[in-house]
């Protein structure tokens, strides 16, 4: 047994219902902290003939694996890994570089059928599908963490307040594509695996006895199960600022400009933020500027900017002047589903009445459980139930909360409350 594991052992978990006894904890009262891993800082994996060894290396492995990805948002464009982090027992720790070696399928393929541990794995699973990995089982100790009802559920805070350890977080939002990496990178993200075989074993016996493992297992199949995100429809319209923007013309201005970007960052490989600013696309809609010098004056398209970026960026607004008025874009997008409960009110006080019954009773059995209101059922769930109703009996009710991708779990415990709502109000 290593001395984390010792250390998960013997302290007592510091959930919301207590701290551990005072001779669980360091002398000073403070975490202890972790600057090293145990075998050091593994070389790099940049090569084919490197990643075979790794591939050998944790297929001979033994339990579970610790998976952790780095990525370089706010520097590069999209959301691809630079940085793959993995340690399991018997084969230790790698860090295999995606840009030496951009397929990792065989990695994944020898992991096959084996638990991954991932911290917040929704946050990591798109990009590592993208280099040909992902779990068919997996354990997520953030959302661990939230059905545990821990109130803080970064890695960080989950290592100190369950194993006793402090992690250095100050390299999480660099430039992971830099190359070569700095060794105090290199040294963080080791260590951001270090420890997440212990922290899954240490929240299994704490889910295990709030009688919550089985819930967790259930979403962690959801989660590995899960087909890939769609791409968002008209992602030009989440424009920080876009609230601001009314009228079609200038709509049209911002989905102009929003795309001209995105393709340059794209050809440029650099966030979209560092080649024009939402602010300054908000700006130029709301003032649709005639010529280049009146878009020169306008905050975002300062004297910084050339005379040829200043036309490409004038261009994009003259082809959204040009645009017929039949052709432009329509205020927000199509809703699918309920409106926003804000207008229940208005539109069907007895659907806003549902809601309100059923928000109450879910957020009193969330508090009983010692979970977030979102974890027990979505939010969006209840919407739907109760804007378009089903019969209210509690095969009908369970039958729409599993259309909607309730888990049994979550089915078992909210089907009761949402009949009751759905009950009482209709004889209100």
């Amino acid at each position: 047994m290593t001395d984390a594991q010792e250390t998960a052992a013997d302290t007592a978990l510091r959930t919301t219902g207590g701290a551990p006894p005072d001779d669980d904890v360091p002398a000073n009262g403070l975490p202890i902290p972790l600057l090293e891993p145990r075998e050091g800082v593994p070389p790099v994996v940049a090569t084919d003939e490197a990643l075979a060894e790794v591939i050998a290396a944790f297929a001979a492995g033994r339990g579970p694996v610790a998976v952790d990805a780095e990525r370089a948002s706010g520097y590069r464009y999209g959301q691809r890994a630079y940085l793959v982090q993995l340690r399991r027992e018997g084969a230790g720790t790698a860090l295999v570089d995606p840009v030496g070696c951009p397929d990792l399928s065989g990695l994944g393929e020898a992991l096959a059928g084996t638990e991954w541990i991932l911290h917040a794995a929704t946050q990591d699973l798109p990009c590592l599908r993208d280099i040909g990995m992902m779990p068919t089982r997996l354990f997520d100790t953030e959302l661990a963490g939230r059905l545990a009802g821990f109130p803080r559920v970064g890695l960080g805070a989950m290592v100190e307040s369950v194993l006793g350890f402090a992690l250095e977080k100050g390299h999480s939002a660099v430039d992971w594509s830099t190359r070569p990496l700095p060794d105090p990178w290199l040294r963080y993200a080791a260590l951001d695996v270090e420890l997440l075989v212990d922290l899954r074993d240490a929240l299994e016996k704490e889910l295990d006895r709030q009688g919550k493992l089985e819930w967790a297992h259930q979403e962690f199949d959801a989660i590995a199960s899960a087909p890939p995100a769609p791409p968002r429809q008209d992602p030009w319209r989440r424009t920080s600022g876009m609230h601001k923007v009314r009228r079609r013309r200038q709509m049209a201005v911002v989905r102009e400009l929003w795309t001209a970007r995105d393709r340059i960052a794209q050809r440029r490989d650099v966030s979209p933020g560092k080649v024009l600013s939402d602010a300054a696309i908000v700006e130029a809609a709301l003032a649709v500027p005639p010529n280049v010098a009146a878009l020169t004056a306008l905050p975002g398209f300062g004297h910084r900017m050339g005379r040829r970026q200043l036309e490409q960026w004038q261009a994009a607004v003259d082809r959204a002047k040009a645009i017929p008025d039949n052709e432009l874009p329509q205020p927000g997008q199509p809703v699918a589903g309920p409106p926003p409960p804000r207008a229940w009110a208005d539109k069907d006080p007895a659907a806003a009445a549902r809601l309100s019954a059923a928000r109450a009773a879910v957020s009193a059995l969330a508090e009983e459980l010692n979970l977030p209101q979102e974890n027990l059922i979505t939010p969006d769930t209840v919407r739907r139930v109760c804007w378009e109703p089903p019969t209210a009996t509690p095969d009908a009710v369970a039958a729409a909360l599993s259309g909607y991708g309730a888990r049994p779990w979550q089915v078992e415990l909210v089907t009761p409350l949402l009949v009751l709502a759905l009950t009482a109000t209709a004889t209100a």
